[in-house]
């Protein structure tokens, strides 16, 4: 099938380019890249996830934000006493 389609000069030299380089003409070197990008498109929804945090906000239960001593034992609680020295 044959279309036009409008691709900057340099952008175009540098297709050409490539295309002798690997032994294509113009129109297979935009074929395969065309099929590259929308492949990749379809493969998209097959990445993970990310997660998202549904629970609750707020500190956890028995820590009192107001005190620095609650706040500070909480934290020696969360860090390994190899990092501590």
């Amino acid at each position: 099938m044959r279309t036009t389609v409008s691709i900057e000069d340099h952008l175009l030299a540098l297709a050409k380019e490539r295309a002798q380089q690997r032994a294509l003409t113009l129109g297979q070197l935009v074929e395969r890249a065309l099929r590259r990008e929308l492949a990749r498109d379809s493969t998209a929804g097959d990445r993970s996830a990310i997660p998202v945090f549904e629970g609750g906000s707020g500190p956890r239960p028995g820590i009192e934000l107001t005190s620095n001593r609650s706040l500070l034992e909480a934290l020696d609680e969360d860090t390994p006493l190899d990092q501590m020295k």
